[in-house]
C-alpha cells in the first residue's frame, strides 16, 4: 500500500485491484485539475471520505509527523492558557511551515498535494490515536482547535462555500420571519453581542448599538438536536423544534458537528484495526505517533562568524550577557559548576554539547572547564589527565570522531533524576514545587497564578510547557515588539538550545527597535 514500487503480498490488500464505487475507485488517473474540482474542492475538510490511493512508507511517516507537530503546539498551547487570538498567531508560521493550505490563487499541482497531504495526514493519525479513550479525546481536541482556527483563515466566499458543500439541515431566516421574532431574538443575543461590540471598540456599548448589530446580524434555523449546548445554556431562540442561531455562533455549530463526526469515526476505526492486516513497517510508525515522539533535531539559525556566536567564548558564557539567555536547566548546571568546581559525567555532557550549540569552540571549551575545575583542589596535570579526552571527544576529535549534538529535551528527560551533587537533568520534573517556585521569583515571576500554572504543569509531567511558559513571562516586552514588526516563531520549546537562541534574537530585535 505504501510503496512506489508495488509489490504483490499475500495478506495484504493491493489496491490495484479492488473494486468498488467509492468516490476513490477512479481517481489514480484524475489530473490535478480533475481532482480539485471533485476531492479536494475545499481547503476546509470534515475528513468524511477515507483516502484509497497508494503512498510510500516515507510520505506516510513524514505526513503525519509534520501534522503532529501542528497538533502538538495546539495542545501545548491549550496547557499554557493561551487565547484563541494568541493560538492563532502562534500557530500560523507553524501551519505554513508544516501543513499549509494555499489559497485557490496558487499552482493547481501545488494545490493538491497540500490538500492531499492534509487529508491523509489526518487519516494516518486517526490510526494512532484511537486506541484509548485518553488518546482519542486528545485527538479531538486538538483536530477540532485546528478546523476552527483554518475556518477563520477562509475568505467570507470559501466559508460560504464550504458550508453549502456539508448539506446539513439548516436554512436561512428570510427578513420577514426575522421580524417577526426580532424582540426575541434580541433578548436572546443581547449578552453575547455586547461582548462582540465590547471587544471591537473601546466605545461604550449601548442598547442602541446592540439592536443595531442584531438587526444586521443573519440567522439560521437549526433543528434543536444539532445544537443542545445552545439550547441548554439558554443563549438562542428556540421556535417549534428550531433554534435560530445568529451568523457569529456559526463556526461553533459547525465545530460541533466535525467533534460529532469525528469522535463517532475514532470509534469506528478503533473497532476496525483488528480485521486489519497488521503491517510490520507501520506498526512502529505508529506506536511512536501515538506516544508523541517526534524525532526533531534542533539546527540553530545562527552560524559561525556571526556576530551573535563571535562573542561567545571561554569568560563570556559565565557573563550576564549570555547567561541572561540560559533555561533554567542550564542556570542549575552552571551554578553547580560554580559552586563545587566540578560536575559529574551527566553534568558535564548536558552542560559540554549545550555550550557547544550556542558556539563554544572546542579550544575556548577546553579553557573554560579547566578554569573552573581548577578553582577547587584539581590542579591542570590533573584535569588534562582525567577530563581534556571528554571533552575533546564531545566535538568528535578523540575516539569514534563522532560529532555530538546537544541534548533536547527528550534526551534529558530519559535520563535518571540527580542524586546528591548532581545538577543535570529538568529543573521542572527534578525541582520540588517549593524549590521550583523559589527559582521562578527569582527570574522575576512573581505572580502567584503564573506560578501556580508552571508548577501544575509540572507536577503533570508536562515539562517543556512549563518551560515554555517560563520563556513568554520572562520575555513579555521583546515578545511584543518582536511580533509587532514580523511573524516570530513562539511554538513549543523542546530544546535548551531553541531556548537561547531564541531569547537571543528577540534580545537583538528589542534592541534594534530602540
Amino acid at each position: 500500500m505504501f510503496r512506489q514500487t508495488k509489490r504483490r503480498t499475500l495478506g495484504r490488500r493491493n489496491f490495484e485491484d479492488s473494486k468498488g464505487s467509492h468516490i476513490y475507485a477512479g481517481n489514480a488517473g484524475l489530473k490535478s485539475k480533475e481532482l480539485l474540482e471533485t476531492v479536494y474542492s475545499n481547503r476546509l475538510s470534515f475528513y468524511s471520505v477515507p483516502p484509497f490511493e497508494e503512498i510510500t512508507l516515507d510520505e506516510f511517516e513524514k505526513w503525519a509527523l509534520d501534522r503532529l507537530k501542528v497538533l502538538i503546539e495546539i495542545e501545548s498551547s491549550h496547557l499554557r492558557n493561551k487565547t484563541m487570538k494568541e493560538l492563532e498567531s502562534s500557530i500560523k508560521p507553524i501551519l505554513e511551515k508544516h501543513l499549509p493550505l494555499s489559497t485557490n490563487t496558487k499552482d493547481v499541482n501545488q494545490l493538491v498535494a497540500e490538500r492531499r497531504k492534509d487529508h491523509y495526514s489526518h487519516y494516518i493519525l486517526r490510526l494512532a490515536f484511537c486506541r484509548s479513550e485518553d488518546l482519542r479525546n486528545r485527538f479531538v481536541r486538538a483536530e477540532s482547535t485546528l478546523f476552527k482556527l483554518r475556518y477563520k483563515m477562509l475568505s467570507s466566499q470559501e466559508q460560504k462555500q464550504f458550508i453549502n458543500g456539508l448539506h446539513l439541515p439548516w436554512e436561512a431566516v428570510n427578513e420577514e420571519e426575522k421580524q417577526t421574532h426580532f424582540e426575541q431574538l434580541l433578548a436572546a443575543c443581547t449578552v453575547p453581542i455586547r461582548g462582540i461590540l465590547s471587544q471591537e471598540t473601546n466605545v461604550v456599548v449601548t442598547n442602541e448599538s446592540v439592536r443595531a448589530f442584531c438587526a444586521k446580524e443573519q440567522f439560521l434555523k437549526v433543528p434543536f438536536e444539532f445544537i443542545p449546548d445552545l439550547v441548554s445554556s439558554h443563549s438562542i431562540f428556540m421556535h417549534k423544534g428550531f433554534g435560530y442561531v445568529p451568523q457569529f455562533q456559526q463556526l461553533s455549530l459547525i465545530a460541533n458537528q466535525f467533534v460529532s463526526q469525528l469522535a463517532e469515526s475514532l470509534q469506528i476505526t478503533v473497532r476496525s484495526i483488528p480485521k486489519l492486516d497488521e503491517d510490520d513497517r507501520l506498526l512502529p510508525v505508529l506506536n511512536h505517533i501515538s506516544k508523541g515522539y517526534i524525532a526533531n533535531e534542533y539546527q540553530s539559525d545562527f552560524k559561525d562568524g556571526d556576530a551573535d556566536v563571535g562573542d561567545i567564548n571561554a569568560e563570556t558564557v559565565q557573563s550576564k550577557s549570555v547567561s541572561q539567555h540560559y533555561p533554567l536547566c542550564m542556570s542549575q548546571l552552571m551554578k553547580g559548576l560554580s559552586q563545587e568546581h566540578h560536575l559529574k559525567y551527566l553534568g558535564r555532557q548536558q552542560l559540554s554539547l549545550f555550550l557547544k550549540g550556542i558556539g563554544l569552540s572546542v579550544d575556548e571549551a577546553l579553557k573554560f572547564w579547566s578554569f573552573n575545575f581548577t578553582k577547587g583542589p584539581m590542579n591542570l596535570e590533573q584535569f588534562n589527565k582525567e577530563y581534556r579526552y571528554n571533552f575533546r571527544h564531545n566535538y568528535g576529535l578523540e575516539g569514534g570522531r563522532i560529532n555530538y549534538k546537544p541534548w533536547d529535551c527528550h534526551q534529558i528527560l530519559s535520563k535518571a533524576s540527580p542524586s546528591r551533587d548532581e545538577y543535570h537533568g529538568c529543573p521542572y520534573r527534578d525541582l520540588t514545587s517549593e524549590k521550583l517556585t523559589m527559582e521562578l521569583n527569582k527570574m522575576g515571576i512573581t505572580d502567584q497564578f503564573d506560578v501556580n500554572t508552571i508548577v501544575d504543569n509540572s507536577s503533570r509531567g508536562d515539562y517543556t510547557n512549563a518551560c515554555t511558559k517560563v520563556f513568554e513571562l520572562t520575555h513579555k516586552k521583546e515578545i511584543q515588539i518582536a511580533t509587532q514588526k514580523t511573524k516570530f516563531d513562539l511554538s513549543l520549546i523542546t530544546h535548551p538550545n531553541l531556548y537561547f537562541d531564541r531569547s537571543r534574537k528577540l534580545a537583538k530585535l528589542a534592541e534594534e527597535a530602540n
